[in-house]
């Protein structure tokens, strides 16, 4: 039996912590006061530093000395201010002996230097809140700015003073606002119109005006007053009622992947590559808790909120029956992570027992252990007993979360489970290779059921050619922040000096007498809970449910439909040279190619971020707009000359840019309408409308992978072309449509994720690539046209 196995196991105990079955060391135990000491000290330093931001002690102490100096000189100019100072110093007693006059100097000057200096940090920060409400800059081309913007961004440099620290802006961001009823359902309106016959078009404006007229107003009053003592009134309803609510299983439904670099890699070696990213991740993490990491500036003036980075490390998102909980631990208990290697879990320690982090070789030669440990063991009952156990994290989450509590709620497996819910994030040195990108990208998103731990925030995973790959959970945040992990750490791999001759780092820099070795995790696996691990894992692969008299699909990899493939006769260079924005260009292609493959327009998501407001995530760009289809009806129909084409490519690539700067500025509706649904059935209304515009399906959900987030990154560019990442993606949001995910690395090509079901009979992942392909060279084909009739 598993649990006799794990009984009879070698208890592991650390050295460094007995010394000849003696005391804990002292040294042991001055390290550990000295390194919470410090991290509180680090703590309270920056609290201090976010909580005086835009201001710093500088202001403090010029102020201070200014004051000071008023008081001991005698200019005539300054009598007066002069006399104020002092009268205000005769508030104080202060007993009379020589110097008299410095005791009350000091007092008043810091008491005068604190005053204003804290009158000067409220003004300064709310000035900041009000200028970062400002928006125009944003419908503005950089290099052709009006001067209103050109003043409004000196104001804000100034205003904004010193560099600050990772989330020292978060107090200085606006709130997001509620925008008019009138605006959002008038926006909806118009956004389906296309999608409906006349008949239905007015039946929703009847089914609008109802709700405008009877429930509307009091649910637009709750938003307001949430919206001024929330840090913002949409995202904890939306990471609750879109994401911790949801009961479906993560893989496919809700996590998404992302690749690493396309055709270039540093290291032939499986463990040289895990550790060099290992390494740059912890140092990535070590940046956030010292918040050292830069915060994100628009145009190098503009800060985006930074709140979710706090999450990226050291989170689970915990199953509970009714709703999940999302669980982040802090750096004094997330300093490992656990590594997975042929069914055997493994915690290692990312910090020596001096508290300092492990060097990039120490991890290396740490993971090779880790391979030899586990390849001695595979045909070992017990080591192997745990095998699959990932896999019921694939599970509908009230089951997952009620087998959890059963059978991994005590003992040995409660302490596991424990490390692996608390590790910074997990990796899998996986066994296969993946040759092309299509089947590596496939494996990211759902794994074989076993190796995918879904509900941790990250999960890396190492192929034995040198590629990695990862796989995000979803609710915690969102992909861009993955994104500026993974840019951050290309940048190191490319141009710093991760590696030496094809392995990590140097080995003269570590001392191997520190470093804790890898420790095994147990588990007690009993035939019961084998047999539910099989069930999970069969579940993962190919499982239907009956429900609503309908079988449909809750979870199957096999049915998985997912091409991703490179566009290389142009990129951005040559669309920005057509005067039209390369995102609006590849949405136009996306309207096209479904049109002319379905004879149908589709609701369309485009997510677009809200970070420019405190604690902001996305709002949807509705893609599908009146000029769209009139330039796809113009290009299917063959009616307009290639003038006219063009015309009506620009003027809907214009609205659709728009459209985005709309939702970036918080004129969107979707999350707004959202909201109003939460607060409607939270005060027991019912609204037909509200039911209507929130479950239209999702034909054609759309993202872009931003690529390019660190200033001055020259990883970037035509030179580098091998060196960009593919981007990343996600399974389909509707079983009858299309998730495509675009990647605009630079100037020169394009990366597409195309993903459906396979069980669908209208959808085809590989047969949509060619009609986006098809549609670009189309769009491209009438500016050649055009330049070469002039």
């Amino acid at each position: 039996m598993a649990e006799a196995r794990s009984a009879t196991k070698e208890p592991i105990v650390h050295v460094e912590d007995f010394e000849e079955g003696q005391d804990v060391k002292w040294k042991v135990a001055w390290r550990s006061w000295r390194r919470t000491m410090l991290r509180r000290f680090f703590r309270v330093r920056n609290l201090i530093k976010n909580g005086m931001w835009p201001t710093s002690l500088w202001n403090l102490g010029v102020v201070v000395a200014l004051v000071a100096i008023v008081m001991v000189t005698d200019y005539p100019i300054m009598k007066v201010v002069n006399d104020k100072f002092w009268n205000f110093g005769e508030y104080f007693y202060i007993p009379k002996g020589p110097p008299y006059f410095l005791p009350k100097v000091v007092i008043v000057s810091c008491l005068i230097g604190v005053i204003f200096f804290i009158v000067l940090l409220f003004i300064r920060r709310y000035l900041l809140r009000l200028l970062l409400s400002y928006r125009g800059w944003l419908y503005q081309n950089p290099k052709s700015q009006s001067i209103k913007t050109l003043i409004w961004c000196i104001l804000v440099r100034i205003v904004s003073g010193s560099t600050p620290t990772t989330f020292a802006c978060q107090l200085s961001l606006p709130r997001l606002p509620v925008p008019s009823v009138d605006s959002t359902l008038n926006k909806f309106l118009e956004s389906v119109e296309p999608l409906f016959t006349s008949e239905e078009n007015e039946r929703l404006k009847k089914e609008a005006e109802e709700f405008r007229k009877t429930i509307a107003p009091k649910l637009q009053s709750l938003l307001v007053l949430k919206s001024w003592w929330a840090t913002n009134y949409i995202t904890d309803w939306w990471e609750k009622y879109i994401y911790l609510m949801g009961r479906s299983p993560l893989a496919i439904n809700s996590n998404y992947y992302t690749m690493d670099n396309g055709f270039w890699k540093p290291t032939e070696h499986q463990s040289t590559r895990a550790a060099g990213l290992c390494y740059m991740l912890m140092q990535f993490k070590r940046k956030i808790e010292h918040e050292q990491v830069v915060p994100l500036l628009i145009r190098n003036t503009i800060p985006v909120c930074m709140y979710q980075y706090e999450r990226l490390f050291g989170t689970t998102r915990v199953p509970r029956e009714d709703f999940d909980e999302i669980v982040h631990y802090d750096s004094s208990v997330s300093k490992h992570i656990v590594v997975l290697r042929k069914g055997i879990y493994y915690k290692l320690d990312m910090f020596d027992t001096a508290g300092q982090p492990l060097a990039p070789y120490a991890i290396e030669k740490q993971i090779e252990w880790i391979l030899q440990d586990a390849d001695s063991q595979q045909e070992s009952e017990g080591a192997r007993s745990a095998e699959g156990l990932a896999s019921l994290t694939t599970l509908e989450r009230t089951d997952w979360a009620r087998k959890r509590t059963k059978y991994l709620g005590s003992g040995i497996n409660q302490e596991s489970l424990a490390i692996v819910e608390k590790a910074a994030f997990m990796i899998n040195l996986e066994t296969r290779t993946f040759e092309g990108f299509t089947e590596r990208a496939k494996f990211l998103l759902h794994g074989d059921g076993k190796v995918i731990w879904f509900d941790k925030s990250m999960c890396l995973h190492f192929f034995p050619d040198g590629r990695y790959g990862l796989t995000a959970e979803h609710s915690w945040g969102d992909a861009p922040v993955v994104a500026h992990l993974l840019e951050y750490s290309a940048y190191e791999e490319v141009l710093g000096e991760l590696y030496k001759d094809g392995r990590a780092g140097n080995p003269d820099s570590i001392n191997q007498d520190k470093v804790k070795p890898p420790v095994q995790l147990h588990w007690n696996v009993t035939d019961e809970l084998a047999k539910i691990i099989n069930e999970a894992g069969l579940f993962a692969k190919d499982t239907f449910s009956f429900s609503s008299l309908y079988f449909f699909l809750l979870q199957n990899n096999e049915d998985l439909d997912l091409c991703v493939r490179r566009h290389m006769d142009f990129g951005k260079g040559f669309v920005k040279s057509c005067k039209v924005s390369p995102d609006a260009f590849i949405q136009l292609a996306l309207q096209l190619a479904y049109y002319r493959e379905n004879s149908k327009f589709a609701l369309t998501y485009e997510a677009s971020m809200t970070r420019l407001y405190l604690n902001g995530r996305t709002e949807t760009v509705r893609s599908l707009t009146k000029e769209a289809c009139e330039f796809v009806k113009s290009m299917v129909e063959d009616n307009r000359t290639t003038e006219e084409k063009i015309h009506l490519l620009q003027n809907a690539g214009k609205v659709h840019q728009k459209l985005y700067r709309d939702c970036m500025s918080a004129e969107g509706w979707d999350r707004h309408m959202f909201a109003l649904y939460v607060a409607c059935k939270g005060l027991g209304y019912e609204s037909d409308f509200l039911h209507h515009a929130l479950t239209l399906p999702w034909t054609l959900s759309t993202s872009q992978t931003p690529q390019q987030q660190m200033v001055g990154n020259p990883t970037i560019t035509p030179e580098h072309a091998d060196k960009a990442s593919p981007g990343g993606g996600f399974g389909p949001v509707s079983d009858q449509g299309y998730g495509v995910s675009y990647m605009i690395p630079e100037d020169t090509h394009f990366w597409f994720h195309v993903s459906s079901k396979k069980s669908c009979p209208t959808t085809n992942s590989d047969r949509f690539v060619d009609q986006i392909f098809t549609s670009l060279g189309e769009m491209k084909q009438l500016f050649t046209v055009q330049q070469n009739e002039s």
